[in-house]
């Protein structure tokens, strides 16, 4: 079976080796446009030697940010922004993917060191959030958000397709859909969240029904050679996961069948009562599942971070593609050191600059 340092091929995109930089939000952006921080952060990411940099959660309209300090992309400025990061990022030998997001009722939150928690409303900074329905998060995200009509669906739609024409027009190879933790695509789909009484609620066929129509018109402008993919919340740890795993596999079974190429495993965050059994690759065999059951490639990530773990769940066939966050921002050359601790010779290195290849040749 291949390894974590085995190449990887999906549609018309190679990657070096199995390691995917997961999404994390900076929140350093203004007025959703990356800046320095964001070239330096990301340059560094690719030069580590991961196969795939996914840059973080980037808003499709400006109600569709976490916080105030998202990255965005409705429009073209901030398009412009991402052009010479894409461009750092192959030069170095990672593949450049974008995460696209919409955060619904999670928008208008302070960044997480000043607070994590809903901007008070007329304060600077804040706006007014929308969702499936006007159902609060709770906890530290208190605000009631206006329930969405069927015109707002249909623009929210819209503006998604856009957003992708956009990153399909700076240069990423890799997109993927954020249909996970708790913002709207996947309020849509939880009874959490969703208490609608239209096509968009009650059945499962009808939750799923926004995230189905949203990547069926996303497929429609994104390059068919390139690999579309989504991160997907398939439990919830609520107690009801005996329903909403069966439930969100046959939703990729159709979305599969609409052109999904990958799907990375996550969880639903849709309720801050969830019962998270948090531990050592603790989605490996959920994610695992969904693989089996749906045909389709897949990765996940949570609490992964040893070389021999992650080489250990590729070669066990669990999973295709390892997502690495934290590891990565503490050990941006994580990659090396895990090449070395597995004994595979410059699989991570190909691409060093060669600064750092003359010293990390002379002195091993």
């Amino acid at each position: 079976m291949p390894g974590l340092f085995d190449s990887y091929q999906l549609k018309d995109v190679k990657l070096r080796n199995r390691i995917v930089v997961s999404p994390m939000c900076q929140y350093m952006a203004e007025d959703g446009v990356v800046n320095e921080w964001h070239r330096a952060h990301y340059e560094g990411l690719a030069r580590g030697g991961a196969g795939v940099v996914i840059v973080e959660a980037t808003a499709v309209a400006p109600e569709g940010r976490i916080t105030w300090a998202d990255a965005g992309l409705w429009n073209d400025a901030q398009a412009a922004a991402f052009e010479p990061i894409v461009a750092e990022m192959k030069k170095h030998g990672a593949v450049p993917g974008i995460q696209i997001a919409h955060a619904g009722r999670k928008a208008s939150a302070n960044r997480p060191w000043e607070g994590d928690d809903h901007i008070p409303e007329g304060q600077p900074h804040s706006w007014k959030t929308i969702a499936p329905s006007a159902v609060a998060f709770g906890a530290n995200l208190p605000r009631v958000p206006e329930a969405m009509t069927p015109a707002d669906i249909a623009r929210v739609q819209a503006d998604t397709v856009k957003a992708v024409e956009r990153a399909r027009d700076a240069g990423f190879e890799w997109l993927q859909m954020h249909f996970a933790h708790g913002y709207l695509a996947q309020e849509f789909f939880s009874p959490h969240s969703n208490k609608r009484t239209d096509e968009y609620g009650g059945s499962a066929e009808n939750r799923t029904r926004y995230m189905l129509e949203t990547l069926i018109a996303v497929r429609k402008v994104w390059p068919e050679r390139l690999p579309l993919t989504v991160r997907l919340g398939v439990v919830e740890f609520d107690g009801n996961d005996g329903v909403m795993l069966p439930e969100a596999i046959d939703l990729l079974k159709k979305m599969k069948r609409e052109g999904l190429d990958f799907v990375d495993v996550s969880m639903g965050f849709n309720t801050p009562d969830a019962k998270i059994p948090w531990g050592p690759h603790f989605l490996a065999d959920t994610a695992l599942r969904v693989r089996q059951e749906t045909g389709l490639p897949g990765s996940t990530g949570w609490y992964i971070s040893e070389a021999g773990e992650a080489d250990t769940l590729i070669r066990e066939d669990k999973i295709d593609l390892v997502a690495l966050g934290r590891p990565l921002l503490a050990e941006p050359h994580w990659p090396y050191r895990a090449a070395k601790e597995l004994g595979v010779e410059n699989a991570a290195w190909k691409t060093l600059p060669a600064p750092y290849a003359h010293w990390l040749a002379r002195y091993r």
